[in-house]
């Protein structure tokens, strides 16, 4: 029987629910019990997947084609669990169905209400798709206070009394600063958040602090004693060097062990935490250090390219060396300013996006890396920009260019309409923006003897899309006569998935997006290649 545990945040946003639930999840996990991570967004966008990045960061896409949030992809690198669409619900979602049932007549001629409906929608998602699972860890997005979480919180204060005490925790995540000035930890902000979360009738078991400095004695036995909280389970998270360090953390403060003892069960193995304190050393003491220049149009939030971010510390991880990230912004990059800003760059990043803002600043990236043999990673509208570079400078199409953008021009990036997906048709459209792309899990026949049937030594992949245009097929030859190689393809033939360059060290563009499907502990193939090749590229300097 599965045990339920919620996790919700206090005081402000961004204090670290996913990067909390994942390592609780990674220690149950490692203790023997079977686990499963989901999260529910109070926003009212059916999906993230019309959101722009600075709203809410990356889109995080899983192998059956949901766009999630983020956090999903932190469930995913610290348990190596595949996420589902089961896992990710919203506040636009659950009126969605809501109202759509409600037209057809489904509530028999009832007044629609939060109170029962939206709450037992809530309800019937935590419990969906739930099978041999020890744990359902549930992260509640916002923070307690907004009266957008209000419905969640309602929701699972009632599922708790459905399910019994003894089938659920409740962990609360709150912030306690520490005043430079007086040069004092409060606790005050924790006592508000908890008072909150309490008068809508919920108890927090576990309280977890995050704070800058250690929590002294007296400080957690305060919040022990105002927040009706054993001493023992109000835990310290001191913030860490690297997100990495965050297992080891929780498992110091004996997180995990007071999750069983409070469901009364025995650990069925060790914590095996030796590769986490493996990967935290290498780094955080590695001292090669490889410059890799990430261009494109959202790099002053870190959150718009989580997932790229991890994978090329994973790839650094890999090969021992420490990524040292470059965030240029394209639309800012200028054809006369290219050499002396990527005078010190070893390797060439240009990640997926959307539109034509910054497109002219990655054209000529690419040129550069081409012209100068940097190593080149493109992903998805990476691989695409790569592609009209090649027709204007060396096929000589002055005018190529994407349907995306313009409207005049020669298309070698178009518009499809269909994706063949194991035997299935999906529909894409230009009019519906949310949920029409390729998206998920796409397989891509490799080349024989190319750079890229070498990385993975496969002749077959499967790997994760989210983009709506395509190469035009129709180039292949004219680009292949002229050494651009086609070395990955979908399985008809009718979609081009890699690219790679001949007589270049390493130049490779994928429509698909590897980096959602890389693990600390388990690095993906093409960025542990890519780093090798910028590894050897920084020695030759």
């Amino acid at each position: 029987m599965a045990r339920y545990i919620f996790v919700t945040g206090g005081v402000v946003s961004s204090l670290g629910k996913g990067l909390s639930s994942a390592s609780l999840a990674y220690l149950l996990q490692s203790r023997g019990y079977k686990v499963r991570l989901r999260k529910l967004d109070p926003y009212l966008n059916v999906d993230p997947g019309t959101m722009s990045p600075f709203q809410h960061g990356e889109v995080f896409v899983t192998d059956d084609g949901a766009e999630t949030d983020l956090d999903l992809g932190h469930y995913e690198r610290f348990t190596g669990i595949s996420a589902k669409q089961s896992d990710n619900i919203t506040t636009g979602r659950i009126y969605s169905d809501i109202i759509q049932r409600e037209r057809k007549g489904g509530y028999l001629g009832k007044t629609v209400q939060v109170i029962p409906h939206v709450t037992d929608r809530i309800k019937e998602f935590i419990k969906k798709d739930v099978s041999s699972e020890d744990f359902i860890i549930c992260e509640i997005g916002g923070t307690v206070g907004d009266i957008e979480s209000l419905p969640f919180l309602e929701a699972i204060r009632q599922f708790s009394n459905d399910h019994g005490k003894k089938n659920t925790l409740f962990i609360h995540l709150t912030l306690v600063p520490y005043m430079r000035a007086s040069d004092e930890i409060k606790t005050k902000p924790t006592q508000h958040s908890v008072k909150e979360l309490r008068t809508i009738g919920i108890q927090p078991d576990i309280i977890i602090c995050r704070s800058e400095q250690p929590l002294p004695f007296d400080q957690r036995k305060k919040i022990s004693l105002f927040c009706n909280v054993p001493f023992e389970n109000v835990i310290e998270t001191v913030d860490v060097k690297t997100i990495y360090e965050a297992p080891i953390s929780f498992n110091k403060e004996k997180l995990d062990k007071i999750v069983l003892k409070y469901f009364k069960l025995k650990s069925k193995k060790n914590v095996n935490l030796n590769p986490w304190k493996k990967i935290t050393n290498v780094v955080l003491k590695t001292k090669p250090k490889v410059n890799i220049g990430l261009i494109g149009k959202y790099v002053n939030l870190k959150d718009a390219y989580k997932s790229l971010d991890e994978a090329l510390i994973h790839g650094g991880i890999d090969n021992n060396v420490k990524v040292n990230l470059i965030r240029i912004e394209s639309d800012k990059l200028k054809p006369n300013e290219i050499k002396e800003k990527l005078k010190n760059i070893s390797g060439i990043l240009i990640p997926g996006g959307f539109g034509k803002r910054g497109t002219e600043g990655k054209i000529e990236a690419i040129k550069y890396a081409r012209q100068n043999k940097i190593p080149f990673l493109g992903i998805c509208y990476g691989m695409q920009m790569a592609v009209i570079e090649y027709a204007r400078n060396v096929l000589k199409i002055k005018k190529a260019t994407s349907s995306e953008f313009s409207k005049t021009g020669v298309n070698v990036i178009g518009l499809i309409h269909e994706w063949n997906r194991d035997g299935k048709i999906f529909k894409g459209s230009k009019k519906e923006l949310g949920g029409t792309m390729r998206l998920g899990l796409y397989e891509a026949k490799l080349k024989k003897n190319s750079l890229i049937q070498k990385i993975y030594r496969s002749n077959s992949i499967n790997e994760r899309h989210r983009h709506r245009y395509e190469v035009n097929i129709d180039y292949k030859d004219k680009f292949e006569d002229k050494g651009l190689i086609f070395s990955g393809m979908s399985p008809d033939h009718k979609l081009p998935e890699i690219i790679e360059l001949k007589n270049h060290p390493w130049f490779i563009g994928v429509q698909f997006h590897p980096e959602f499907k890389s693990r600390p502990l388990n690095p993906h193939p093409l960025f542990s290649s890519f780093i090798k090749a910028v590894k050897i590229k920084n020695a030759k300097y």
